[in-house]
């Protein structure tokens, strides 16, 4: 097999910059150190430290993270993509991503973009279950993601799709039906986060009074095991499992089912009858605790 080369994705986080609200899980703030909005400036110095380090010969790219990209002012977006545009225009970078929510993509969004030197946007879909979305605060539907990601694919975006299974209200079915539904967007790429519960978010309240209670790590390696299945089925690369283990999200955690390397687990782990049966047979109750139930 050939194998691809390396590439370089030079990560901007702007937390929590054009949200309209903040979701049950969401502690941006706590996981980048709660920065204020980076600069243009140094948006520019993180470019060239980046691309002064960097030796492999791979597609290179700046990435907005951690906020609602298309939510934000308009001068705000113009400065942002204009203090990398002439890394693009003189070919030393290849590409420009960002993330947005599906509620917050239009035709004239896209277009703006594009013209700018986007071409690849991440929707947070997170959930295509309305209940679940409902009871993770999310403020869209899985229809805003279907017509979203439509918007993209009709102007040429490549589009990924993040998913966060197991929200409030989500059980072995809504996560595997999540799944499926993404499959039939066809995104280029998705990413699959695991819920936990931080520090100072409103899921941590959930937990502490007994209103959520968030699934074992064994049972999520084994639903992720197959949603994994169901996306390599489709040609649809995984290209993150599980949020990146830094010392924010470390100190972070309060409950769930975290490990420095859960891809590795859902990747090579054990697949036994008794523990598939677990992960199927466990649900959230609607009232957000664990129970078990038939699926």
């Amino acid at each position: 097999m050939r194998k691809m080369k390396k590439r370089l994705i030079i990560p901007i986080f702007i937390p929590f910059g054009g949200c309209p609200s903040i979701c049950v899980f969401c502690d941006q703030k706590g996981l980048t150190g709660n920065p204020p909005p980076p600069t243009t400036t140094e948006v520019r110095e993180r470019v060239e430290a980046y691309l002064g380090t960097w030796k492999g010969r791979g597609r290179k790219e700046v990435a907005f993270y951690g906020g609602t990209f298309t939510a934000l002012p308009l001068e705000t977006q113009e400065a942002y993509l204009g203090s990398v545009k002439g890394y693009l225009t003189q070919g030393v970078i290849d590409g420009v991503r960002v993330s947005t929510r599906p509620d917050r993509v239009s035709d004239a969004d896209v277009v703006f973009m594009k013209e700018r030197g986007v071409d690849t946007v991440e929707l947070g879909v997170q959930s295509m279950d309305e209940r679940v979305l409902e009871l993770s605060g999310r403020g869209h539907s899985g229809e805003d993601s279907v017509r979203a990601v439509n918007v993209l694919k009709k102007h040429g975006m490549v589009t990924g799709i993040q998913i966060m299974p197991v929200l409030p209200g989500d059980d072995y079915r809504s996560v595997i039906n999540t799944a499926k539904e993404v499959i039939g967007l066809s995104p280029q790429f998705v990413r699959v986060y695991p819920v936990l519960v931080l520090k100072d978010t409103p899921l941590e309240g959930m937990y502490l009074r007994g209103e959520f209670t968030p699934w074992a790590l064994d049972d999520m390696v084994m639903v992720c095991k197959d949603i994994s299945a169901l996306f390599e089925r489709a040609g649809i690369t995984i290209i993150r499992m599980g949020l990146h283990p830094g010392e924010g999200l470390r100190k972070s955690v309060v409950a769930g089912p975290y490990h420095p390397s859960f891809r590795n687990l859902v990747d090579r782990g054990p697949d036994s009858g008794h523990r598939r049966r677990r992960a199927k047979n466990c649900r959230i109750t609607p009232e957000g605790r664990a129970g078990p139930g038939v699926v």
